[in-house]
């Protein structure tokens, strides 16, 4: 048998060899229980950070973004809940630390919203200079079915 580090399950020396940095991008699959089964999801999206190297407690922070929004999760880079790591892809980056992704990111959403045109007009209307009535029903709710959901 070679002469391998393990801990509780996890092949720290794999772990190690993956030489994680901030700006790749990653794929980790991390076990799940969920009624006393254990399934695998993967959690894919960039590295911003990596804290404490490759110590017992080093650390690496993942962003991605899901339904519109960020999310981020750091996850230990020992864990024995992560089932495998995959490096996707590397990127070149001057910084150890990608924290200003997050205010970019926001940035360029408020951008995109700054361009974008109010829904009802089309262009031929707006080119003519003309108001288009925008139908109130579908851009209001009514209080009661508001309960209604609330209460369900």
């Amino acid at each position: 048998m070679e002469n391998v580090i393990k801990v509780s399950g996890v092949d720290m020396e794999a772990r190690k060899a993956l030489g994680i940095r901030a700006g790749d991008t990653v794929r980790v699959w991390q076990k799940i229980e969920e009624k006393g089964k254990i399934r695998l999801q993967a959690f894919e999206g960039l590295v911003l950070a990596v804290k404490h190297g490759s110590e017992a407690g080093g650390t690496f922070t993942v962003r991605r973004v899901a339904s519109g929004v960020g999310v981020e999760k750091i996850f230990p880079l020992y864990s024995p809940m992560i089932d495998k790591i995959q490096i996707i892809k590397r990127a070149t980056v001057r910084s150890s630390k990608l924290y200003y992704i997050r205010e970019k990111v926001s940035r360029e959403a408020r951008r995109l919203l700054r361009r974008t045109r109010m829904m009802g007009q089309t262009t031929s209307d707006l080119e003519k200079g003309e108001e288009v009535p925008v139908d109130e029903s579908t851009t209001e709710v009514e209080a009661g079915s508001v309960a209604e959901v609330a209460a369900e």
